[in-house]
């Protein structure tokens, strides 16, 4: 679990309704089913129309990255590749092949398959970009889902606090329902802004990062399968590969 992404949450959310206590406002009045199903439907609708559904259903597959890390990190893609290197040196290419076959990464499992088939160094170096340049684009497409989401929230927000107006106005012989859609004009604005700034738009960053992070591991297993390819030496593998860790924080996302 991303503690960060629970922290941040549970904090953003603590801010805003433990702010209002400190003010005295009581909570029930933060609590509008009214302006709840104005924002978040408006927003998905929004949403949904301004994407193709095979990209909103992937946007919430991914969702899940959002709070849980990638299960493989640099190291672990590091100690793999080495040990396919040593494996490569003692036994020669083809002794991989068994690998491809247990290997769950698809990304990793095409690239030894080539290498086992003997593919020239460049073109397996091109064959294995344009899979990172689909996977870069699908990528970033999910976290564009949410961050439009964070975009059509605060305005659909407004919507409901026009809809809480106009029926204030339409009541104003009748005080009894004055407070209701008062109350539903102004928690609809905090509920689109909410929803936009403690959930759709950080959705996204983490996304990107999240993006960023896979990116460098395919980088690398591409760096990695070419240098075994070309018979190096496994200890300057794993030099090469640590390589991309050194530049960092900001290849790794992080």
């Amino acid at each position: 679990m991303d503690l960060s992404t629970i922290i941040g949450i549970v904090l953003g959310l603590f801010a805003v309704f433990g702010g209002a206590a400190l003010e005295g406002l009581h909570m029930s009045a933060l609590i509008q089913p009214t302006a709840a199903m104005i924002v978040l439907g408006g927003t998905a609708a929004a949403t949904i129309v301004s994407f193709p559904l095979p990209i909103l259903m992937a946007a919430v597959k991914d969702l899940k990255k959002v709070f849980m890390p990638p299960k493989e990190d640099p190291e672990a893609v590091i100690k793999n590749i080495i040990n396919y290197a040593a494996k490569a040196r003692r036994n020669g290419l083809i002794s991989l092949e068994q690998e491809a076959q247990t290997v769950k990464d698809s990304f990793t499992k095409k690239g030894i398959s080539l290498v086992v088939d003997g593919i020239d160094p460049q073109k397996l170096r091109e064959t294995m970009e344009i899979e990172l340049t689909s996977f870069e684009s699908h990528g970033k497409h999910s976290a564009e889902v949410f961050e439009s989401a964070g975009g059509f929230a605060p305005t659909i927000g407004i919507i409901g606090a026009v809809l809480g107006l106009i029926h204030v106005m339409s009541n104003l012989s009748d005080p009894s329902k004055l407070g209701g859609g008062i109350a539903v004009a102004f928690v609809a604005t905090i509920y689109g802004l909410m929803t936009a700034n403690i959930f759709c738009i950080p959705f996204g960053t983490k996304l990107k990062i999240r993006l960023k992070e896979e990116l460098l591991q395919k980088e690398m297993v591409i760096e990695g399968l070419i240098a075994i390819q070309n018979g190096e030496n496994p200890h300057f593998i794993e030099q090469k590969l640590r390589a991309y860790l050194h530049d960092g924080g900001e290849k790794k996302g992080k």
